[in-house]
């Protein structure tokens, strides 16, 4: 394996740390400027493309996901882990022509790109739009199953990053990405440790049916939306303790947890349906799950939510009852939370696309 890092930050070489000048850097975002500029001349030149043009990345609220988060690749992972990588990629070219079957992302991903067509519609010249990015450490060979299972199932996925056995991580910054799905949870925390909102995605048993015409994003609250700060006071002097923290702190807003910007971009987007007098056929609905006590320790979190100038279309306070009933009633298409046993209690319920965070060991909050 070379020792060279994966950093594509524009301030560093792929193999140091040597520092761009001021007149460097900006040379270097002139230049991107002007190959974006060619890009969007080359889409709005076609003729006839069905295809949208793809949203500019500094506008963009920009997904990454793996190839094994997008598809189920469970039976491909294996062939790799037992036989090898060179078997692994003459398999892929052997079944190229065979399309990947939907993995835990799949279908967050069909409901991001619902948003998207409708956004087009009310604002045609607008970039503020969801672009997701298909982030994986498979070898180039393999690409051509990936593009054709993407195109079999009308993806607009047009943005690839395959690092050919490397760790993907180093260019989820380089990419501007907001949020990188996974099924790999080391490569999560990774990610996580480079100040990136991420989540390690989970399958259970079974498909059901999803609202295919609006996106459901759901939320635990702390130590996800929230800081753990609260959470850590449970854990060291109990609930009683707790119950009177946020009593006394009601006032206090809470500190912002590494999926408070995702929620932010959100929100941004559900604004733009309401301007346009869409708020009750908004294709974008959040919901709060949480195990707090409304009476006892809610006010804290609408409290913050308000003071944060943030929206939650449904807040659900279940007091410490199970979520998974919650979430079969809900059908979200992602779900974060950073307790494994609220995970699997979802899955024993044949809920199959739940997602848990790790935001305890994050450096930093994402934008």
């Amino acid at each position: 394996m070379s020792s060279c890092s994966s950093d594509k930050s524009p301030s560093s070489s792929a193999c140091g740390n040597i520092q761009l000048t001021p007149a460097q850097e900006q040379a270097a975002a002139v230049g991107a400027e002007q190959d974006w500029a060619a890009a969007k001349a080359f889409y709005d030149n076609l003729v006839s493309t069905k295809r949208p043009r793809p949203p500019k990345p500094q506008n963009a609220i920009t997904v990454a996901v793996s190839s094994r988060a997008l598809f189920d690749m469970v039976k491909d992972r294996k062939i790799y882990e037992e036989e090898g990588v060179e078997t692994y990629v003459k398999y892929q070219e052997e079944n190229e022509n065979v399309p990947l079957k939907p993995g835990p992302a799949f279908y967050f991903v069909k409901a991001l790109e619902q948003v998207n067509a409708r956004l087009r519609e009310l604002y045609p010249n607008d970039e503020e739009l969801f672009d997701i990015v298909l982030m994986t450490n498979n070898h180039a060979q393999v690409g051509v199953r990936l593009i054709n299972s993407i195109n079999h199932y009308g993806l607009s996925i047009e943005r690839f990053c395959m690092t050919g056995g490397e760790s993907p991580i180093g260019y989820l910054t380089a990419y501007l990405t907001n949020l990188y799905l996974s099924a790999d949870s080391e490569k999560v925390q990774e990610a996580i440790e480079a100040g990136i909102a991420s989540a390690t995605m989970f399958t259970a048993n079974k498909d059901i049916p999803y609202c295919d015409k609006q996106l459901r994003v759901a939320f635990d609250g702390d130590a996800v939306i929230f800081s753990d700060e609260s959470e850590q006071i449970v854990k060291e002097h109990g609930l009683d303790r707790f119950f009177e923290h946020e009593q006394m702190n009601e006032n206090k807003p809470l500190a912002q947890g590494p999926l408070k910007g995702f929620l932010e971009d959100l929100g941004k987007l559900q604004k733009k349906f309401y301007a346009k007098d869409e708020r009750l056929d908004c294709p974008i609905r959040t919901y709060l799950v949480t195990a707090r006590s409304a009476a006892s320790s809610g006010a804290r979190v609408l409290k913050t939510l308000r003071s944060w100038g943030l929206e939650i279309d449904e807040a659900l306070f279940l007091a410490g009852a199970p979520k998974g009933p919650i979430l079969v009633k809900i059908r979200p298409h992602i779900f974060f939370d950073d307790q494994m046993f609220h995970i699997e209690g979802a899955q024993q319920l044949d809920w199959p696309r739940v997602c848990i965070g790790k935001p305890k060991q994050k450096k930093r909050t994402a934008a």
